[in-house]
C-alpha cells in the first residue's frame, strides 16, 4: 500500500427496516465508523428487556450510507475499498453494484480500480444486520455485544501501484531463531520475470534493541519465500515475556508491515508447552461485551485496557465464545502475552451432506469464515489456538474433516473440534490437538458447579467446604465403575437460553483423553445486582433489566437490603471461585481452565457472575492481588478436610505447590504458618526437583484449648517471591453435649407455649418443614449462572428447578449468635446449618418480625426468606429456627451454633 483515503466522517443515511419496502431516501446523516444505535437512529425502543441489556435504538434491516469521494490524481492506480468489522455489505459506485460480502470477522475489501479515473464518484455502502447465513453466535447476539448495524472499524480506500504484496505468512522457529516468510506479489510481469524485495526487522519491546540489516529477497512471478536468521540472541514470545519484532517488506513501491514473535506452542501429552516450558492456561471466557457502545472496539488501546485488567487478575488466556475479535485484540494480546483461542461463530449442529437438516450454505460459510480467520490473524503470535464453536453436535466425521482442512492449510496453532461438544457424550477426534469439556463420563466431573438440568452437581455445590478435591481421579479413574451416559437415540440438552433435542451416541465411561484437557466454563457463581451500576450505562445499551430488578425488590419491601445482598452474595461467590480454581491447580492432569467469567455477563437472563462488572471495573469484592493468590503462574496450596476446627484437636494439612514459571522452583522454601490470638505454629518445606506440581509434606499443629470461638489463619508463602496464599479457619471450643432440654422448644405456638409467652418467657419454635409449602430448601452455594434462565430450561426439560438462593445475610451482632460469631455473609461454619434448613417464605407476613439469619433470594423471585427470626408475642418472645438442632450435633460448629441459640432462648 502506497497510500490511503480515509472514509471516516459524516455520511448521508437511509434506513430500510426489515419488512418495510421503501425507496432510498437520504433524509438523515451519521458519522462512521459507528452504529445506528450509537448514533440514535431509527425508532426509540421503549421495551424493558430483563434477560439482557435493552438497545435504546434497536434497528434491524438495511442502512445505506452515501457519500461523494474524489479520486483526483489516482488514474491507473489499484484501489481497494476496505471496511473493517461490519455486517453484510453491498457496495455501489456510481449506482453500479460491485457485489456483496458477508464475513462477520474479516474486512470487506472491494476492488474499485476501474473507477480510478479523475473525478468525483458516488459511493453507497448498504449494511444489513439481517439475513445472516448462520446465527453468528456472540458476534450478533442480543445477549452480548448486540446485533448492531453499521461499520465499526477502519473505512478506507487503499492505494497501490499495479504491484501489491499480499497473503503474507510468517513462520518462526524458536530452535533455529529464524523467521520464514511466504507471500504473494500481485503484478503484471510475465511469470518468469523477477524483481527484488527488501525485508527489515527490528525488535519492539525487547530488553536490548535489535535491528537487523536489510535483507534482500527475490520475487519470481507471483510469489516469494525466504528465511531470515534473527541471530542466536533473538528473543522469544511467551506469556511471561511477550517480546515482539516488527517486519517491513518493500517491493516495487509497495510496503507491508507486521508484528511477529518467535514462539513454539505445543500439546505434549496432557500438557501445553510454550517454548518448552509447561504452561497452565488460566483463561477467561469472552463474548465481546462492551456496554458503552454495544460493539467490540477496533483500536488497540481499548483492548490493552481490558486485557491488562485480565492480566492483573492472573489470566494468560482468552477463549472467545462463538466469536473472533478484531485485529486490535490480537495485537493487544501479542503485547501482553495472552494466548488467544477464537471460535467460529457457531453454536449448533454440524451435519454431513445428505443428512436431514444439512445446511450447505451455512456450513460452507462457517468453513470459509475459519479460513478467513486464519488469513487475517494468523501471523499474530498470540493466535495459538482455534476452535470450531461452542457445544456442537452432529457428525464427528464432518467435524474431523473440517479440522483436517484447517490443519493442512496452516499448522501454526493448535485446533480443537469445539468447546464441550456432545456434552454428555465427549470424545477426542483424530484431528483434535486438545479437549475442552465439563465431564469425561456421566459422573466423571471436571469442574465444580453445574446447572440443575445438567446434574449431577459439582463438588463446590454439594460438598462441605474443604480443600481436598482435585480432578485427577476423574481424568484417569482408579476403577471403571463409572456411569455411561445413555445414548443411541435423542437427548434434550441446554442450547443457549433454551432447550434442544439432539441425536446422541452412547458415551464411553472409560474415555481418557490423550491430549491436554481444558475444563470448560468453570465457575458461573452468581452475585446479586449492584443497582449503583445503572448510571454507568450511558451508551445505546440501557440496564433496564437492573431497573426492573430494583422495582421488584422495592415491591417486595426489601430494597433497603440491596447493598447487603450484593456484598454478601459476592463474598460467597469469592469463596466458591477460590475453591473452583484451586481444584484445577491441585490437578496434575488438567492443562487449564476457561472461567465464566471474570466479568459479568449482560445477557442470558442477566448472569452477574463476575468479580468485575460488565465494564471490566472491579465490584470491590476482592482485590486483584488477593485473587492472584489462587490464580497465577505459581500457586501454593494446602489440602485439609475442613475450615471448622475443634479446640485441642490436631490440625493437619498437606502443603503443595503448582509452579509454571520459567525460573525453577528447585530448592525454594515454602513457609507455612497457622496463627491466631496468642497462638502461632510454623514449618518450612523445601522444593526439590523439577516439574509443575510438588507435594512438599505435612504441616501439623496442636490446636489450643480455647474457650471462645477463635479465628485462625493458615498462611503459606514461597520465600523471596510474590507467591502466597491463605485460608481463614474457625476454631470452636470443645462442647461435649448441647443441653437442648434447657430451652423451651416447640413445633408451633401451642397452648403450652402461649402460657410461657404470657409469663414473659422466650420460646423456640422449630417447625416441621419437610415436604411443606412455604419454604425453600437450604443450599449453601450461590446460584449457578442465573435463576430465570435455568429455571426455564429445567421446567422445559421436566427436571427439578434450581434452589436459586444466593447465600446468607446474617445479623452478626444479634445476641442469639453471641456464641457463634462470624461475618455477615456465608462462611463455611454455616454449611451444616444451611444444608439442614428450609428457609421460610415471609412474603406479606414479615411485619413485626426481626430476621436474624436471612437467605438471599434471586432477583426474579424476590422472596423474603428467613432461616431464623424472632418476634414479640404477649409478654414474651418467639424465636423461629427453620433448622433441626439435633441434626447439627456431629460437628463442632453445629454444636456451637446450637449452644448459642439455646443460651439465648433460655435466659
Amino acid at each position: 500500500m502506497t497510500g490511503k483515503i480515509n472514509l471516516s466522517g459524516l455520511w448521508e443515511l437511509s434506513l430500510e427496516p426489515l419488512g418495510c419496502e421503501t425507496a432510498e431516501v437520504y433524509n438523515d446523516s451519521m458519522t462512521l465508523p459507528g452504529t445506528t444505535s450509537c448514533a440514535g437512529k431509527g425508532e426509540p425502543n421503549t421495551k424493558q428487556e430483563t434477560g439482557f441489556l435493552t438497545d435504546a435504538y434497536k434497528f434491524e434491516g438495511t442502512a445505506r450510507f452515501r457519500r461523494k469521494v474524489n479520486f483526483k490524481g489516482l488514474s491507473g492506480k489499484r484501489l481497494m475499498l476496505c471496511l473493517e468489522r461490519t455486517r453484510i455489505t453491498e457496495l455501489f459506485v456510481d449506482g453500479e453494484s460491485l457485489g456483496v460480502q458477508d464475513s462477520l470477522i474479516a474486512p470487506h475489501c472491494y476492488d474499485i480500480s476501474r473507477f480510478s479515473e479523475n473525478g468525483e464518484h458516488e459511493i453507497v455502502i448498504a449494511v444489513s444486520n439481517v439475513g445472516y447465513k448462520t446465527g453468528g453466535g456472540h458476534l450478533t447476539s442480543q445477549d452480548t455485544q448486540s446485533n448492531w448495524c453499521g461499520i465499526t472499524g477502519y473505512m478506507r480506500i487503499e492505494i497501490c501501484d499495479q504491484s501489491r504484496i499480499s497473503g503474507i505468512r510468517i513462520y518462526t522457529s524458536t530452535e533455529n531463531r529464524t523467521v520464514k516468510v511466504r507471500g504473494n506479489f500481485e503484478n503484471e510481469l510475465p511469470p518468469n520475470i523477477g524483481c527484488a524485495g527488501i525485508c527489515t526487522v527490528e525488535s519492539v519491546n525487547t530488553p536490548v534493541k535489535q535491528t537487523l540489516p536489510g535483507f534482500e529477497f527475490e520475487i519470481i512471478g507471483s510469489s516469494f519465500e525466504f528465511t531470515l536468521p534473527l541471530g542466536e540472541n533473538a528473543y522469544l514470545w511467551s506469556d511471561e515475556t511477550p517480546y515482539l519484532y516488527r517486519m517491513t517488506l518493500t517491493a516495487d513501491n509497495d510496503t507491508y508491515t507486521a508484528l511477529f514473535g518467535l514462539r513454539d506452542f505445543r500439546a505434549e501429552g496432557n500438557s501445553f508447552t510454550l517454548n518448552g516450558r509447561t504452561v497452565i492456561l488460566r483463561g477467561k471466557h469472552d463474548g465481546m461485551i462492551f456496554p458503552l457502545t454495544g460493539y467490540a472496539p477496533t483500536d488497540v488501546d481499548s483492548w490493552m485496557r481490558v486485557m491488562s485488567i485480565a492480566r492483573e487478575w492472573g489470566f494468560n488466556h482468552y477463549r472467545f465464545h462463538t466469536c473472533c475479535p478484531p485485529d486490535a485484540a490480537f495485537e493487544a494480546a501479542d503485547r501482553l502475552g495472552i494466548i488467544m483461542e477464537p471460535q467460529l461463530p457457531f453454536w449448533g449442529t454440524i451435519r454431513e451432506p445428505g443428512e436431514e437438516g444439512y445446511n450447505k450454505a451455512e456450513q460452507d460459510f462457517l468453513i470459509e469464515e475459519g479460513f478467513r480467520m486464519i488469513d487475517c490473524f494468523g501471523n499474530h503470535p498470540s493466535f495459538c489456538m482455534m476452535s470450531m464453536g461452542n457445544e456442537l453436535w452432529g457428525s464427528q466425521k464432518e467435524l474431523n474433516k473440517i479440522l483436517h482442512g484447517y490443519k493442512k492449510y496452516d499448522r501454526r496453532r493448535l485446533y480443537t473440534q469445539g468447546s464441550n461438544n456432545f456434552q454428555w457424550f465427549p470424545s477426542v477426534l483424530d484431528e483434535d490437538d486438545f479437549f475442552v469439556g465439563v465431564r469425561l463420563a456421566g459422573d466423571r466431573l471436571i469442574r465444580g458447579s453445574y446447572a440443575q438440568c445438567d446434574a449431577p452437581l459439582g463438588h463446590v455445590q454439594t460438598e462441605k467446604p474443604s480443600t481436598r478435591h482435585d480432578y485427577d481421579s476423574a481424568v484417569v479413574p482408579v476403577t471403571s465403575e463409572h456411569k455411561n451416559a445413555e445414548g443411541n437415540g435423542t437427548v434434550q440438552i441446554q442450547y443457549g437460553t433454551g432447550v434442544k433435542t439432539v441425536e446422541a451416541a452412547a458415551a464411553d465411561a472409560d474415555f481418557i483423553p490423550k491430549v491436554p484437557i481444558i475444563t470448560h466454563e468453570i465457575g458461573q457463581y452468581e452475585t446479586y445486582p449492584d443497582f449503583d451500576e445503572i448510571k454507568k450505562y450511558t451508551g445505546p445499551l440501557k440496564a433496564r433489566n437492573f431497573e426492573v430488578f430494583r422495582r421488584r425488590l422495592e415491591k417486595a419491601g426489601l430494597l433497603p437490603l440491596a447493598k447487603d445482598y450484593f456484598l454478601c452474595s459476592g463474598k460467597l461467590a469469592v469463596q466458591c471461585y477460590k475453591e473452583e480454581l484451586e481444584a484445577v491447580f491441585r490437578s496434575e492432569k488438567i492443562a487449564g481452565f476457561q472461567l465464566l467469567d471474570l466479568q459479568d455477563f449482560s445477557g442470558q437472563g442477566t448472569a452477574l457472575v463476575g468479580m468485575l462488572d460488565a465494564f471490566m471495573d472491579s465490584k470491590g469484592l476482592i482485590a486483584p492481588e488477593e485473587w492472584r493468590c489462587f490464580c497465577n503462574d505459581a500457586v501454593v496450596l494446602a489440602r485439609f478436610d475442613c475450615y471448622c476446627l475443634e479446640a485441642g484437636a490436631e490440625f493437619s494439612a498437606e502443603v503443595e505447590l503448582c509452579w509454571t514459571r520459567s525460573r525453577t522452583a528447585d530448592m525454594r522454601t515454602v513457609v507455612c504458618t497457622l496463627s491466631g490470638e496468642d497462638f502461632a505454629e510454623s514449618a518450612e518445606f523445601t522444593v526439590k526437583g523439577s516439574g509443575t506440581h510438588f507435594s512438599l509434606g505435612q504441616f501439623t499443629a496442636s490446636l489450643p484449648k480455647v474457650t471462645k470461638v477463635t479465628r485462625l489463619r493458615l498462611s503459606l508463602e514461597v520465600r523471596g517471591t510474590d507467591v502466597r496464599n491463605s485460608y481463614e479457619l474457625t476454631l470452636f471450643p470443645r462442647i461435649e453435649q448441647v443441653a437442648l432440654d434447657k430451652a423451651r422448644i416447640f413445633r408451633s405456638v401451642n397452648a403450652e407455649a402461649k402460657a410461657l409467652l404470657d409469663a414473659g418467657k422466650t420460646v423456640l419454635i422449630i417447625p416441621e418443614t419437610e415436604g411443606k409449602e412455604g419454604y425453600i430448601d437450604g443450599f449453601y452455594c450461590t446460584d449457578f449462572w442465573c435463576y430465570p434462565m435455568f429455571r426455564s430450561i429445567s421446567q422445559s426439560m421436566g427436571k427439578p428447578v434450581p434452589v436459586g438462593t444466593m447465600g446468607l445475610l446474617i445479623d452478626r451482632n444479634h445476641p442469639a449468635l453471641a456464641g457463634f460469631p462470624g461475618e455477615k455473609w456465608s462462611t463455611p461454619q454455616w454449611y451444616d446449618i444451611v444444608s439442614n434448613s428450609r428457609s421460610e417464605i415471609l412474603d406479606g407476613k414479615s411485619e413485626g418480625k426481626r430476621v436474624i439469619v436471612r437467605t438471599i433470594d434471586n432477583f426474579e423471585r424476590n422472596h423474603d426468606l428467613a432461616l431464623m427470626y424472632e418476634y414479640d408475642e404477649s409478654n414474651g418472645k418467639v424465636v423461629v429456627l427453620n433448622c433441626e438442632l439435633d441434626s447439627l450435633t456431629d460437628s463442632p460448629e453445629g454444636r456451637a451454633f446450637a449452644a448459642s441459640v439455646i443460651e439465648y432462648v433460655s435466659r
